[in-house]
């Protein structure tokens, strides 16, 4: 029997952009959107073009997809202009992109307070703009905002306001529960009725998480007739988040009422990734992954025992609903190192590295991470230091060059004008064959300043370097001892290959996690482009 297929919007650019604290620049979304298409949605929603300096620049320079479809979003027009010569419109009209996502109003209430305009005019609106998009030969979709409230309020206005989509060209019709105030049992009424008036593989869902059922509200809008759902990594989003698109894409590839009913776009060979996509998310908004996060956190599979202690140390999976690997997650045994050692050999296949479970280095790795998690450091992303780490403990790293010591100096004073100016300076003795070289460098910053001392001279490797450049620096503070606390410091590299690579340090002091995680970029370049060892 074929299974009917469903499509996956992704909406983490834009919705998940409405998040507090979180503030997304160019290269952010460039990353985001990389790391998605890789995965296998159908489409992803770039953000607003015209709305912000950063979408525009964004869809100034839109990224290479091979999956997913990239999409924009706006408004519908406003009321006394014309859909083609809409300012906002114009915008999205000028924007390199194969779909448009219009969001307009179906709830009569909102009509009449927000919009003040007569309700057969949104109505009108709706429809001119829908055809409009069609006319310019781009897929339009309709975003029926607050359509659960709408319908329950005037069912037949809502149905009004999706039908003129429907009937001038809409793609897709999407149902917004835009307040996230709708139950499971209602979205599953409402959309089993909506589904008779217009076919469900036009219809999508964009459930919002005020009720903790965006992902449960997705599942049943699915079951009732949507053949489109929409999310977005880690559930972000305004005020209590989105659906969690990391959680709908296991549940719809593993759950067999869903996997033997529904097929997506996602190869299931790329599912195991699924927990570093999560992560990457994390690190590129600078935060701590949520460790209970179902299906993808670091302790979603732990088991402790307890009241089961005997069953789970029988079969510790007869507590697990998926098996962890097939998203690239591990089960962890919270008493026991044997979890830790099938961790560390994950975890060398992932990067390439054959190494057999009875390898007697095994156990010298997985002391290697302990050691270094009781310091505050994680490897989670963070892939190039893990390398490095391991064929330091292997025995297989290069010597290249050694560092004999390092000083930073920090100065803040007034300059010939008179104004007060922050300077930084970095003196670095680093052993090449044996030939000590010292280097000077300044910069705006410790950092910064250590970073041009280091690369300044490294005798012989000094061409393996000329194109490195870094391109992201984060710090995390572990604890809240003070000043005292734990930092942690995340260095993003690059070269002329288009590759990235991230390295990590931790230390109490940051400009010696800095310097850790310069350190280890350095190293990986040298590696990766096969330059010579010492002498």
């Amino acid at each position: 029997m074929a299974r009917e297929r469903l499509y996956l919007f992704d909406t983490t650019l834009r919705d998940g952009a409405q998040t507090q604290g979180v503030d997304f620049s160019v290269h952010d979304k460039q990353r985001i959107a990389a790391e998605l298409d890789v995965l296998g949605l159908d489409y992803i929603e770039g953000g607003w073009p015209g709305a912000n300096p950063t979408d525009t620049a964004f869809f100034g320079e839109p990224p290479k997809l091979k999956n997913a479809m990239f999409t924009a979003f706006g408004m519908t027009r406003r009321p006394g202009r014309s859909a083609a010569n809409d300012p906002g419109l114009s915008a999205l009209f000028n924007a390199d992109v194969g779909a448009m996502c219009l969001v307009g109003k179906t709830w009569d209430y909102q009509v009449d307070v927000a919009l003040e305009i007569p309700r057969e005019e949104n109505v009108e609106i709706i429809a001119d703009s829908i055809a409009e998009i069609a006319r310019r030969e781009r897929e339009p979709l309709f975003d029926a905002e607050h359509f659960f409230d709408g319908f329950k309020a005037n069912p037949a206005y809502a149905l009004d306001c999706v039908r003129a989509a429907a009937e001038n060209g809409a793609r897709w019709l999407v149902l917004c529960d835009t307040n996230g105030g709708t139950l499971p049992h209602e979205v599953d009424e409402i959309v089993r009725t909506v589904a008779q008036e217009i076919p469900g593989d036009r219809l999508g869902i964009h459930a919002h998480n005020d009720t903790e059922n965006a992902v449960a509200n997705s599942l049943a809008a699915i079951r009732a007739g949507v053949r489109q759902v929409q999310g977005t990594l880690n559930g972000l989003g305004e005020r209590c988040g989105n659906a969690n698109m990391i959680s709908l894409i296991p549940t719809l590839m593993l759950k067999p009422d869903f996997a033997e009913q529904y097929e997506t776009g996602i190869d299931p060979d790329l599912l195991p990734k699924l927990k570093a996509v999560s992560h990457s998310l994390d690190e590129i908004l600078n935060r701590p992954p949520n460790r209970h996060q179902p299906y993808v956190g670091d302790n979603a599979f732990a088991h402790k025992g307890g009241l089961h202690a005997s069953a789970v140390a029988k079969d510790p999976s007869t507590y697990e609903h998926v098996p962890p690997e097939s998203i690239g997650n591990q089960r962890k045994i919270l008493v026991s190192n044997q979890a830790g050692r099938s961790n560390i050999l994950q975890r060398l296949e992932d990067i390439g590295m054959d190494i057999a479970p009875d390898h007697p280095k095994v156990g010298r790795l997985l002391e290697e991470v302990k050691e270094a998690e009781t310091q505050g450091l994680t490897y989670d992303g963070a892939e190039a230091s893990f390398e490095l780490m391991v064929q330091r403990v292997l025995g297989t790293l290069p010597k290249y060059f050694e560092t004999q010591s390092y000083r930073v100096m920090v100065e803040r004073r007034h300059n010939a004008k008179g104004e007060l100016v922050t300077a930084a300076e970095a003196t670095v003795k680093i052993a090449v064959d044996g030939e000590v070289l010292m280097s000077v460098g300044e910069g705006n910053g410790p950092v910064n300043a250590l970073d041009e001392a280091m690369r300044k001279d490294l005798g012989k490797y000094s061409s393996y370097i000329e194109d490195l450049q870094l391109v992201d620096y984060k710090v995390r503070i572990l604890n809240t001892e003070g000043t005292e606390a734990v930092t942690r410091v995340l260095v993003e590299s690059t070269d002329n290959s288009g590759a990235r690579w991230f390295t990590v340090g931790v230390s109490p002091n940051i400009v010696d996690a800095s310097y850790q995680a310069l350190y280890d970029s350095l190293v990986y370049k040298l590696r990766r482009d096969d330059a010579p060892p010492q002498a």
